[in-house]
């Protein structure tokens, strides 16, 4: 497989948030914007992958703004980096001012999504290269994540994260 680029592999998702959709202070259901980033994530894998793709883990999500009824809500997700057969995906939430169609940033999530064969065993996806600042640190920062979480799952030993031990030695 030829090499992606993380711009090659990114999905934005827009949509307005309807009466339905909303808890009693009239604000997305924050399970509502969970899954608009799940949908988008998906895309996003599937197309760097181009094999079918599993959420295998939603690693952080961060609520910082609430969204309104009637805001235009897009969710813009992208491969940070991958791994064998992972891929890690960063997800930028933006609203759109209605009046000054200004977007600014409301919420983040990072998922992680493994590309499987037809009979559900995890597959090689290819790697990438990053090319922004942004991608570069977001890149950096998804190995220290994973190895963060392999320790806390018992499936590497903490003398063995050297990413996280980068941090804290000089």
């Amino acid at each position: 497989m030829q090499p992606k680029f993380p711009s090659e592999s990114v999905t934005t998702l827009t949509d307005l948030v309807l009466p339905g959709e909303t808890n009693p202070l009239n604000n997305l259901f924050g399970g509502e914007l969970l899954a608009r980033m799940d949908r988008a994530a998906s895309i996003t894998a599937r197309r760097h992958s181009r094999r079918i793709c599993v959420t295998a883990s939603v690693n952080h999500v961060a609520f910082n703004r609430a969204i309104p009824l009637g805001s235009v809500v897009t969710v813009e997700s992208k491969v940070s980096r991958t791994f064998n057969t992972s891929m890690e995906i960063f997800i930028d939430v933006w609203i759109e001012d209605r009046e000054s169609g200004i977007k600014n940033k409301a919420n983040e999530a990072i998922y992680t999504f493994v590309a499987v064969d037809e009979t559900g065993r995890p597959i090689p996806v290819p790697p990438i290269e990053p090319e922004t600042e942004l991608e570069k640190e977001r890149y950096a920062a998804a190995l220290r994540r994973k190895q963060l979480s392999l320790v806390l799952a018992g499936k590497m030993k903490p003398s063995e994260a050297t990413e996280l031990k980068a941090l804290f030695m000089e």
